[in-house]
């Protein structure tokens, strides 16, 4: 019998949908598309048929050449079918390598080169996309495909029918699972979990799902290639949760898609949840059931929580604002409701999870940690990840014993609330806080869909505005909202279609202040 996560020092991701059906296995699981590998399978699966899926993939995989503790990279188009084709790597004991579909082809291979000789799972819209068949070649053992045949490649649909084969559980402490951080700022960095820090995750999160009743239905958006998808998946199908998996983030099809499911727990990225603010609106009601709103990986705009709670029928109904990183996993929290969402400061970040993680705060220039002189925030968690592949030492400088510090710099309040004010490397002079002046202006022109702060040509407060539908800014609008706010350049507008995000929708500001700087320069 298969071990159960919650009673051991690790969590196999390859299992998971296994010992759901063993006690659920009535759950259900609904995708909005039709899944690449797998394109004959209905779209509303029970979680034994999921757990199935994946019994056959890691056959499949197995046949193809597969073993344990391989590297398995997975860079193919965006779908569902990567959570199971990652799920079934792990269950051979290989270790899935996620790679954002959204990641060009030269970083995709350079990151390949950085593994030890890896599997590449592909598809192909990146073999006839961005990747480069003699490169990929030089840095892989070679490339098995989700698509239909074709020279040089293994496909998995030709492995169909492949011996089964039992699960491989390796020692909770080697490498389970890698996925890479963001990508804000240049290359991303492969990040190394275990079964035991993605058990250290698990936790937390299983706490808080407690506070949901089994009967809801949850509608999740999220990466797949981040780590907070296989623990949301653990999470919600242990606990019974019937899970509608959205790839379509289309505001008018989000609203159809709710309007027939009615979800009483909603998980997105911030973002998303931005995007989806005029949803509060529709005579359709999308949000008319949902009881639980929960938002991970980054600050959340406070106008957005209200306008989304607002739009809620369900009494006390709540919004969870999750801080982590994804060399740790969720770190803070705190939830809000329809009586406070609208007083909220989008800066907070709530308090450590009793008894799982703890935060301190680190001068930065000699002054003890305030809202003046924000500090280091650095975090300790049993669900830190295990290290950088490849980059040892550039993960030591980050750890110090227990804590980690990620980057980010704040302060504490004097109920020991952890309030974020930026990342270290997105802070501008003369600006405090850009992501506090990004929550005020949102607060007061709600046409605005997106606000992003970044250093100009001169290191000046650059905004980049996009338009909720793309209509012109209003000058004269935009000037009264930032009278009482430093001074900062002219806004330059742009479609939200073409901010650079990262896998989980962030905005990736290193790169739109170098693309802004060069159409400026190349303009003068």
């Amino acid at each position: 019998m298969l071990r159960n996560p919650a009673r051991t020092s690790g969590l196999y991701i390859g299992t998971v949908p296994e010992q759901a059906a063993a006690t659920r296995p009535g759950t259900t699981i609904t995708v909005d598309h039709a899944l690449d590998v797998l394109p004959d399978v209905s779209r509303h699966l029970t979680v034994t048929e999921l757990a199935e899926h994946v019994d056959d993939m890691a056959a499949r995989l197995y046949a193809a050449g597969v073993r344990a503790s391989d590297h398995v990279a997975i860079y193919k188009n965006n779908n569902f079918d990567i959570y199971i084709l990652a799920s079934a790597a792990s269950r051979l004991g290989a270790v899935p390598v996620m790679l954002s579909p959204a990641l060009d082809g030269v970083s995709a291979t350079a990151l390949l080169g950085r593994l030890d000789t890896p599997h590449l799972l592909t598809d192909d819209t990146k073999l006839d996309g961005v990747l480069d068949a003699a490169e990929v070649a030089a840095v892989t053992r070679g490339v098995i495909s989700a698509s239909p045949a074709r020279e040089g490649v293994v496909s998995l649909h030709d492995l169909a029918g492949s011996p089964r084969r039992e699960p491989v559980l390796l020692d909770a402490d080697q490498p389970a699972l890698m996925t890479h951080t963001s990508g804000t700022t240049g290359l991303p960095k492969l990040v190394i979990h275990s079964a035991r820090s993605l058990y250290g995750r698990f936790r937390p999160q299983r706490r808080l799902a407690r506070l949901i009743k089994s009967g809801e239905t949850a509608a999740i958006h999220l990466s797949y290639v981040h780590s907070r998808m296989y623990l949301g998946m653990a999470v919600l199908l242990r606990k019974g949760m019937h899970v509608v998996v959205m790839n379509d983030t289309e505001p008018e099809r989000v609203a159809d898609l709710f309007a027939r499911v009615r979800p009483g727990f909603v998980e997105t990225h911030p973002n998303s949840f931005m995007e989806w603010e005029e949803l509060a609106s529709d005579p359709r009601r999308p949000f008319s059931n949902v009881k639980y709103f929960s938002s991970t990986f980054d600050a959340i705009h406070p106008g957005t929580m209200d306008r989304l709670l607002k739009a809620s029928d369900r009494d006390n109904a709540v919004f969870f604002q999750i801080y982590g990183q994804s060399e740790c996993g969720p770190l803070t929290g705190r939830s809000y409701t329809r009586k406070n969402a609208h007083k909220a400061d989008g800066r907070c970040l709530g308090f450590p999870m009793p008894g799982i993680t703890r935060y301190r705060l680190v001068p930065r220039n000699g002054q003890r940690p305030s809202r003046e002189h924000p500090g280091y925030i650095e975090v300790s968690t049993p669900g830190r990840a295990i290290g950088y592949y490849g980059e040892k030492e550039r993960f030591a400088q980050q750890a110090f014993g227990p804590w980690w510090r990620g980057g980010d710099v704040g302060f504490r309040t004097k109920v020991g609330c952890l309030h974020l004010l930026d990342r270290e490397v997105d802070v501008i002079p003369g600006i405090h806080s850009t992501l506090e002046v990004e929550d005020a202006v949102l607060q007061r022109l709600e046409e605005l869909a997106e606000l992003v702060l970044v250093p100009g040509p001169n290191q000046e407060p650059l905004p980049v505005v996009c338009t909720r539908h793309g209509e012109p800014l209003d000058e004269a609008r935009w000037a009264q909202a930032v009278a009482d706010l430093p001074r900062m350049a002219a806004p330059i507008q742009i479609p939200l279609a073409d901010l650079p995000r990262t896998a989980t929708m962030k905005v990736q500001r290193i790169k739109l202040a170098a693309d802004l700087r060069a159409q400026l320069e190349q303009a003068s």
